[in-house]
């Protein structure tokens, strides 16, 4: 069955791409990673859209280990940290329209400057989050 072409809201709905260009909507619930794995086991070849309003710093660092991430800044002023030879490479992304793209296997985490707005497109599969980059 096809999907309904909407309009939806990235809000309470995400778009999942799929490795053969079809596409699950996930409602998005207080639980939404963590049924992510069973409605799309392994994440294997998917691509999740979704974006993030935050004013405070990351408490984490994430890698993607398939997959480079594009990430589009909507608004705000943000410092964008990757993880690079051992220490960290500081890109300020603050012009909307500007985008970060995080190489695979590339540790990275935000710092704002002030409220921002990013759009995000993941390739899921292998995420991992840390403390600190390993």
């Amino acid at each position: 069955m096809a999907i309904a072409p909407g309009p939806h809201n990235l809000d309470a709905i995400r778009p999942i791409l799929g490795p053969k260009g079809d596409a699950l909507l996930k409602k998005v619930t207080p639980d939404f990673y963590e049924t992510l794995g069973k409605d799309v086991p392994d994440f294997q070849g998917h691509i999740l859209i979704q974006h993030f309003e935050f004013s405070d710093p990351w408490p984490t660092w994430e890698v993607h280990p398939v997959g480079d991430e594009f990430v589009y800044l909507i608004s705000g002023d943000v410092d964008f940290v990757l993880w690079e030879n051992g220490r960290e490479k500081t890109v300020r992304v603050n012009e909307p329209g500007s985008y970060v793209m995080v190489p695979m296997n590339t540790w990275h985490t935000a710092r704002p400057r002030n409220k921002t707005t990013m759009l995000f497109v993941t390739p899921g599969e292998g995420t991992l989050n840390a403390e600190k980059p390993q």
